[in-house]
């Protein structure tokens, strides 16, 4: 049992115990983060400096508290205990002084309650522990956002989570725990050695053991009417080709793309992988449907009508793959193979990635689903980058950064590193000198890697249905 004494309160009441406490939670007029605000572009964008965008600001709908203290001996149950440590004192509460202590204080009530099979009581606790943090997430620079707010986050997802499915779960219940867990993995840190993916497996096999074939039996039929459709493929003939390499040597590669900074597409490094074959749209939905991700909506993140919601995988598909919608959904730059490792297995990692300065776990890897007509305006990243297309083509344009000047960047930090042209339908009155800047294009096609240059600037735009993988590397 905990040395603390816990006094049932309902969440909103602990909640403003908490901001009677040392520090005010911010009121929405001091939030820098509101609902439909764009956020950085996806081109400066990284693990450690923004969360998906759609997070920001934004208050989701919670699990209901429903449950009473009913200890089920399933098992769910045994798999998610299985995980944790074996007493209170091994979960390792241990946060900087940017923490509140009357938040600390809380959450080590909060354990001690789950250890105690006090259920309903930790449940509240958790769901105050979360909103508070919630706000602490949503106000000023992501990249001022102390880790440890992230963790205590995490945390409060990890035992809401548990008090959920303590009890016999109905698929409902477990749904709305696989929710918070992907909250805390989209916006907490990690803890417990990954814990949260761990227990978002298990949750999401328990789903599929509960409901086979989930949203395949009023869906399946109507899968196969996936937008077919393809956007006008632009004529090319007077355009300069990005060159084409069969499975160079790492040392040709080094020699004559990497270092001298020269895009070039791979032919035959990834076309053996699994996803060429297992990835469509039947399967995705079957891995990935119950998993909540962010989705941009609109046809690029410059349109002022641009923003982002959370969404479960299955719903995306419904409206933006299947659906008649004339509106672009686009699931882009999201770290999915992190959050489902199942996916993971059908993907490599390019060989040529061994000639950076870092780690294999320094890779990014972001999936980027979507429609045929989404478009990456023209922008740069500061890391090397393998392109992997799966599904369907693209549409890529080149530019070196030495024309920089004649691609207009925005003058606003939030923008610097995108173009303000619209790159296949210029206003070459407002930006005469893009006329006159070179460029290389491709389309590229299943199966195939382009290496994009750090720096070096890139348009995208699908010309189908399209999957593609991204590698970010140092």
């Amino acid at each position: 049992m905990s040395k603390f004494v816990y006094t049932p309160v309902t969440a909103c009441a602990s909640l403003r115990l908490l901001q009677a406490g040392q520090s005010r939670a911010p009121g929405p007029k001091e939030t820098s983060r509101q609902p439909g605000h764009p956020g950085a572009p996806r081109g400066r964008r990284t693990a450690s400096e923004e969360p998906p965008d759609s997070l920001r600001g934004s208050r989701f709908a919670q699990p209901t508290t429903h449950q009473a203290d009913l200890v089920g001996t399933g098992p769910l149950r045994e798999a998610l205990r299985a995980l944790l440590p074996r007493t209170e004192e091994g979960m390792k509460l241990d946060f900087s002084e940017r923490v509140e202590r009357s938040v600390v204080t809380l959450l080590q009530q909060a354990t001690a309650l789950f250890y105690s099979g006090r259920l309903s009581e930790c449940l509240e606790a958790s769901e105050a522990i979360r909103e508070y943090c919630w706000e602490k997430l949503n106000t000023g620079a992501w990249q001022d956002v102390d880790k440890d707010w992230r963790r205590v986050y995490a945390f409060g997802c990890l035992l809401q989570v548990l008090c959920l499915c303590e009890a016999p779960g109905d698929a409902p219940t477990v749904a709305a725990a696989l929710h918070v867990c992907d909250m805390g993995l989209l916006m907490g840190a990690a803890i417990l050695e990954d814990i949260l993916i761990k227990v978002a497996a298990i949750l999401q096999k328990h789903l599929s053991a509960k409901s086979p074939g989930q949203g395949a039996t009023q869906e399946q039929p109507s899968i196969k009417k996936a937008r077919k459709e393809h956007t006008l493929v632009p004529d090319m003939r007077s355009e300069r080709a990005v060159p084409r390499l069969h499975c160079p040597s790492l040392q040709y590669f080094r020699e004559h793309h990497l270092l001298p900074e020269r895009p070039v597409i791979l032919e035959g490094v990834a076309d053996h992988w699994p996803c060429m074959k297992k990835w469509s749209v039947e399967y995705i939905q079957e891995v990935a449907g119950c998993r909540t991700v962010p989705v941009e909506l609109g046809s690029r993140y410059t349109d002022a009508e641009w923003s982002q919601r959370l969404m479960t995988v299955r719903e995306f598909i419904s409206k933006y793959i299947l659906g008649e919608t004339e509106d672009i959904g686009y699931l882009a730059q999201h770290q999915l193979f992190d959050q489902i490792p199942e996916l993971k297995q059908d993907i490599g990692v390019p060989d040529y990635c061994c000639l950076g300065d870092g780690e294999d776990e320094d890779i990014t890897i972001n999936a980027w689903f979507g429609p045929p007509g989404t478009v990456s305006p023209l922008h740069q990243d500061p890391q090397q980058n393998f392109l992997a297309q799966v599904i369907g083509r693209k549409y890529i344009r080149l530019y070196s950064p030495r024309e920089s000047d004649a691609l207009y960047p925005h003058s606003t930090h939030l923008l610097h590193n995108t173009s303000q042209v619209d790159v296949e339908s210029p206003d070459l009155a407002r930006f005469p000198r893009f006329a006159e800047a070179p460029f290389l294009s491709c389309v590229l096609h299943p199966g195939e890697v382009l290496f994009i240059p750090a720096k070096c600037w890139h348009y995208v735009r699908a010309l189908d249905l399209s999957f593609s993988v991204s590698f970010w590397w140092s």
